[in-house]
């Protein structure tokens, strides 16, 4: 190798390489990604909110297949799929009316690290996995919730597969590029490196319109999803820009160590003074909920603990109750271009600990969505949650 351009020319190469090796490792033997989970007969009670024999008698009648047999003659287990059958069959599955707002939700921070693309994929799933149409757009040219849906970015998605050409005006809605994933629910638009394009080619002929670009684009297809997650770039940049006006909620990560503390109130400070310029610019933005989400906690280290109680007692209920801790699975399962939801089924106390984890701050930020969507207020009022 040579030392200049040459060098990085062949670091690039090797890097594909590596990549391309790593992701057939990981999905053998077709290199495909596939939702291989199965749940149990348990799981779809609590799933589906009807019986054990509610189901057996659906199943026995003809509403329903019953599950795959498998060689030892064993039921193996209900597809996501089958379950988001059974709520339909059961008229059980969650999602807005045609008076409810879709909901567009940011996981923005300009600083890079704090778990944005973490928290996204996993949300995604999560609210997929409840019965919600979900969409998730990367709007990130580093592609990372890409990567977790089992693409390699610059090899398998071209530029006319990502928001670009949207954002050149190529295109009159978004529908070209929502992509079906293996996990069934769930959507989404990829990125690539390409797409940092729209950096410069919006910032070439900047009008009032051109901050507005995104929101257009979700309105063009939000009628066929209830709840949108945008992951945005960590800059603020044109695409960063566009996501601020785009969304209809804001969750803003944010990991307890005191530079990514003094980095949050910048991006704050920014965003207020970004968005004064959008409002003046462009229209109104009226959020419907703005939660600050302490991520990457490790409760063993005092001084993250300490500053966790300063920032409850500063911000109050903005700060979501659960956080977000640090744990091995999580990066485990990163390692193998999966959530931690998507992670063989093994009873390990950690895994367990994990899961309850990513389910305790996901079902409060589902509980603000659907806070926010007059159809469900009188079922939360029966529940006591509003």
């Amino acid at each position: 190798m040579g030392t200049g351009i040459e060098l990085v020319s062949e670091l690039i190469e090797r890097t594909n390489d590596l990549r391309r090796a790593f992701r057939d490792n990981n999905f053998r033997p077709d290199s495909l990604k596939k939702d291989t989970r199965r749940y149990s007969m348990k799981d779809a009670v609590k799933l589906v909110g009807r019986s054990h024999q509610a189901i057996r008698d659906a199943e026995g009648d003809g509403r329903l297949e019953p599950p795959e047999i498998g060689e030892s003659g064993r039921r193996l287990g209900f597809t996501l799929k089958q379950i988001n059958t059974m709520r339909d069959v059961f008229g059980t599955r969650r999602r807005r009316s045609d008076g409810d707002e879709p909901i567009v939700i940011a996981i923005q921070n300009f600083k890079g690290g704090v778990a944005k693309s973490t928290i996204t994929t996993h949300l995604g799933e999560y609210l997929a996995q409840e019965g919600y149409r979900v969409l998730l757009i990367d709007c990130d040219s580093q592609a990372s919730s890409t990567s977790t849906f089992g693409y390699l970015p610059d090899d398998e998605i071209d530029e006319e597969d990502t928001l670009l050409p949207f954002l050149r005006d190529e295109e009159e809605s978004l529908h070209y590029a929502i992509r079906e994933t293996y996990w069934d629910g769930l959507s989404i638009i990829p990125s690539n490196l390409h797409l940092y394009q729209a950096e410069y080619s919006l910032a070439a002929d900047v009008t009032p319109d051109t901050f507005s670009m995104l929101h257009e684009g979700i309105q063009s297809v939000a009628e066929d999803f209830d709840i949108i997650l945008l992951d945005p770039p960590p800059a603020l940049g044109m695409i960063s820009l566009n996501v601020i006006y785009a969304a209809n909620a804001l969750l803003i990560p944010m990991p307890p160590s005191m530079y990514d503390f003094s980095s949050t109130i910048s991006f704050l400070t920014m965003l207020y003074e970004t968005m004064e310029v959008l409002e003046d610019k462009v229209g109104k933005i009226d959020y419907k909920f703005v939660k600050l989400l302490i991520s990457r906690f490790d409760e063993n280290k005092s001084g993250q603990v300490t500053l966790v109680d300063l920032i409850q007692s500063e911000f109050g209920n903005v700060v979501l109750s659960s956080k977000l801790r640090e744990s091995a699975e999580i990066v485990t399962a990163g390692n193998l271009q999966r959530t931690v939801y998507e992670l063989d089924k093994a009873n390990t106390k950690v895994r367990r600990r994990c899961l309850n984890i990513l389910d305790a701050v996901n079902s409060e930020i589902e509980l603000l969505i659907r806070k926010s969507w007059p159809s469900h207020a009188k079922a939360l009022k029966e529940r006591g949650l509003i």
